[in-house]
């Protein structure tokens, strides 16, 4: 009997303990099974990479990687006054370049009615940059003429390509006089531009013979009417216009379309007809088919609001559920311009998360300047920019989410293996199994913030890990 009594024990222990052990390999089937079960496919696309034309090396300099390029917005509102911003920018171009940063975002590079004090977004002269003396000085806030096309020199020789920012809903700095159409005076009179290009009267601004006004104004400016064919002519339509000019003789290859609520999105499309090259409009509208509408009916990208207002109430608000929600990138990837701050909004303070969010995503990625160069980490966003630029290839499949976790796959793209993205908004170490691209591989975080190498299964599936507060990005160790 004291043999059986011993032995009884001992059973039980057993059993117990065979219990425990099964219930925690059936509690991490479980998971893996609810994470299996969760995937959503979010976009299907063929698999390509955001392109803007950077895709050929010059004088073996920056070449788009199989991910795409990033974006560096180079200025931010209220940048130092002196005329010295275009060399400050110029003496960055290098080390944004090795960095991975294939084009430039530069302010509106025109003559405005503040002149040396202006940020540019009430342009006068559209042909004044910086070497005509009106509006109180020569140059601009930004520099001189000379200084703005040594700095695009400069970019092209690292095979970056410079966006103008175009603001070509209304104008400021003309002179008063009588309009017959309001009964009053206005100041739309800009036949004395010292350039003498595209002079101005009262026709060519709401309300005049073509109508009363058109989809929007800004501020109580004078509202450029482009239902004028001769408004339309110097936009875009003769060999001097302001849209060719840009291109031929300044040499800018792309267009940031500014506050284009105010006018039709035809008006876009018929410049970029006219002489094409990249283009995003700024459509401040946090409404996926609004934008999807504006894209498509102005051939244009244009920037992903609705990510943007996601990824606050995501990454601030705690609800990582709502990136399973729709935005830009996930409607059509090759038209959405995906961004974290820029000089007229910055409401996302957890930023990290946010740009480990873009870096890994769809889209074409916008860096802003300030994050970059003064308030965020570089060393990080340049390992984010190179996670970017090659590994985030394919289309995205969510993995899983919850209030502080959120796993997406890039499915990979031409032999590029794509990634495991892991962001993690807890104050604590979590882990997850999930199903990957790679059947008995072994993988490697590339941010290093886990310091695992694990090999997946034959089915695929592996158990990967997250910091708190932090993210991490999977891929072969390769």
């Amino acid at each position: 009997m004291k043999k059986i009594k011993v032995f009884l024990p001992l059973i039980g222990f057993m059993l117990i303990n065979s219990c425990q052990n099964s219930d925690e390999l059936m509690g991490e089937k479980a998971l893996d099974s609810e994470v299996h079960d969760r995937i959503v496919n979010v976009t299907k696309h063929d698999g390509r990479s955001f392109s803007t034309g950077t895709n050929s090396s010059v004088n073996g300099k920056f070449v788009a990687g199989p991910g795409g390029g990033v974006l560096m917005q180079g200025f931010y509102w209220d940048v130092p006054d002196g005329g010295n911003w275009w060399n400050t920018i110029k003496g960055k171009v290098i080390a944004w370049s090795n960095a991975g940063i294939g084009a430039i975002w530069l302010p509106p590079a025109s003559k405005a009615q503040n002149g040396a004090y202006s940020m540019g977004y009430d342009p006068t002269d559209y042909y004044d940059f910086g070497n005509y003396n009106q509006n109180g000085s020569v140059e601009t806030r930004f520099g001189s003429r000379t200084e703005l096309e040594a700095l695009i020199t400069q970019a092209h020789a690292e095979n970056m390509q410079v966006y103008a920012d175009i603001v070509i809903n209304h104008n400021s700095g003309g002179q008063s006089e009588a309009n017959p159409y309001t009964g009053t005076n206005t100041w739309t009179n800009f036949s004395g531009i010292a350039s003498g290009k595209f002079p101005r009267n009262y026709n060519d601004f709401y309300k005049n013979a073509y109508g009363n006004n058109d989809e929007g104004a800004f501020g109580g400016f004078p509202d450029l009417c482009h239902a004028n064919p001769y408004v339309q002519d110097w936009l875009w339509g003769r060999d001097d216009s302001v849209a060719k000019y840009y291109k031929n003789v300044m040499k800018f290859d792309g267009w940031r379309f500014d506050y284009v609520k105010g006018f039709g999105p035809w008006v876009v499309n018929a410049w970029n007809s006219s002489v094409g090259g990249f283009s995003v409009g700024e459509l401040w509208d946090s409404n996926v088919n609004t934008l999807e509408w504006w894209a498509n009916n102005a051939n244009s990208s244009v920037f992903d609001f609705a990510a943007y207002y996601k990824m606050d109430e995501a990454f601030d608000n705690g609800n990582l559920n709502v990136l399973n929600d729709d935005m830009m990138w996930k409607r059509n990837p090759y038209k959405a311009v995906t961004f974290v701050a820029n000089h007229d909004t910055d409401i996302i303070y957890n930023k990290t998360l946010a740009y480990a969010y873009i870096l890994t995503h769809e889209g074409y990625p916008t860096i802003f300047y300030r994050d970059y160069e003064e308030w965020l980490n570089k060393d990080k966003l340049n390992n984010l920019i190179w996670i970017h630029n090659n590994k985030a290839t394919g289309n995205t499949s969510i993995l899983y989410t919850d209030n502080d976790e959120y796993i997406a796959r890039r499915n990979g793209y031409n032999g590029n293996p794509g990634l495991v993205v892991y962001i993690n908004n807890s104050s604590d170490w979590q882990e997850k199994w999930v199903d990957t691209n790679w059947s008995n591989q072994q993988i490697k975080d590339f941010t290093g913030n886990s310091t695992w190498y694990p090999t997946t299964a034959a089915d695929k599936r592996v158990k990967i890990q997250c910091p708190p507060n932090s993210y991490t990005v999977w891929s072969l160790n390769q």
